[in-house]
């Protein structure tokens, strides 16, 4: 009986019971909102959130953060189109792999500044953002390229499923969908069931102890800013497809809404605690606030204000709950 009782009030319960409410509202304002054209425009609009989340996740669950992957991922994709059309090679797998190792890259200098240094994780990543940003319009360039390698747009054309309603319209739903379906499995068995996993919780728990208890703190550190970066790289690349276009800057300023959605997923700010699935219902909060307030007659240029109260319960749930365990285990 405490054991349910304990599932109905977790975080991620919390956050369903949120989802649900605020989609019965929205569907009672605008009965368009229930079918199958939302449920697939919804996947389209947090698909690219979702990888970029996951990684941000384990980032934080493991004691630090990381506020570089939007210009990693900018330099990422747009580096690699722009050595793919110089040199003619058309290869979709290629994109992905180019684009992931750049991420790496990064992931790897963020390791050196934080383990090595001892730089701040805050402070290091904004330097390596500011890093990637400049030498993406310094070296590569500030045009928007249209002209992607044939193999590579073709990935934005290929779906899953297609809808017709009876207007006529067609609602496709993206072959892309597969990319952060694979990554959210493969962390959930990462973090779940293995060794690396345990260690990642426990560094952000107690670094101290964490040593004591035998793990490899900085290879630990290493192998979570490089997956971040690799999943930077990825999530880059898709977004690049589904735009059909490579622009510089495209995804600058995102950190604050993914890290949002992190955090109202129900992973501690400060560490040591954070799932999955929380991540998962997080990503789908935010990005229904994002795009369907304006069923409810909501102004765009208010829906960030909507956010930020809702980062901010968000936070302060996932705070009183860390506090509340905390003093019972005191007792």
């Amino acid at each position: 009986m405490k054991t349910l009782k304990n599932t109905m009030t977790s975080n991620e319960m919390i956050v369903v019971y949120i989802i649900i409410a605020l989609s019965l509202i929205i569907g009672f304002s605008n009965s368009a909102f229930f079918g199958v054209p939302t449920l697939i425009s919804l996947t389209r609009a947090m698909l690219v959130t979702l990888i970029f989340a996951i990684g941000e996740m384990i980032v934080i669950v493991s004691g630090g953060i990381d506020v570089s992957f939007p210009a990693v991922s900018c330099i990422s994709f747009y580096a690699t189109i722009k050595f793919m059309i110089a040199h003619n090679i058309d290869s979709f797998i290629f994109a992905f792999a180019m684009s992931a190792l750049i991420g790496i890259a990064f992931g790897i200098l963020n390791a050196l500044l934080i383990t090595r240094i001892k730089i701040p994780p805050l402070i290091a990543t904004l330097g390596i953002s500011s890093v990637a940003s400049g030498a993406t319009l310094a070296f590569l360039g500030t045009e928007e390229i249209s002209r992607i390698p044939e193999n590579v747009d073709k990935l934005s054309q290929m779906f899953l499923l297609t809808y017709i309603t009876q207007d006529g319209i067609k609602y496709s739903l993206t072959v892309m969908i597969i990319i952060p379906v694979i990554i959210y499995l493969a962390s959930y068995m990462l973090l779940k069931h293995t060794m690396l996993g345990r260690g990642i919780y426990a560094i952000g728990g107690d670094m101290n102890a964490a040593r004591v208890a035998g793990f490899n703190v900085n290879k630990i550190l290493f192998f979570v800013y490089m997956l971040n970066g690799c999943f930077a790289g990825i999530g880059g690349m898709t977004y690049m497809i589904l735009m059909r276009q490579a622009s510089p800057q495209a995804l600058m300023g995102s950190e604050m809404m993914v890290i949002a959605a992190v955090v109202i997923g129900g992973t501690r700010i400060t560490g040591g605690h954070g799932t999955v699935i929380g991540t998962f219902l997080g990503v789908t909060l935010i990005t229904l606030v994002q795009n369907n307030l304006i069923m409810l007659g909501v102004p765009t240029h208010f829906q960030t204000l909507v956010l930020g109260f809702i980062m901010l319960a968000g936070t302060a749930i996932t705070s009183y709950r860390a506090k509340r365990i905390a003093t019972s285990a005191k007792i």
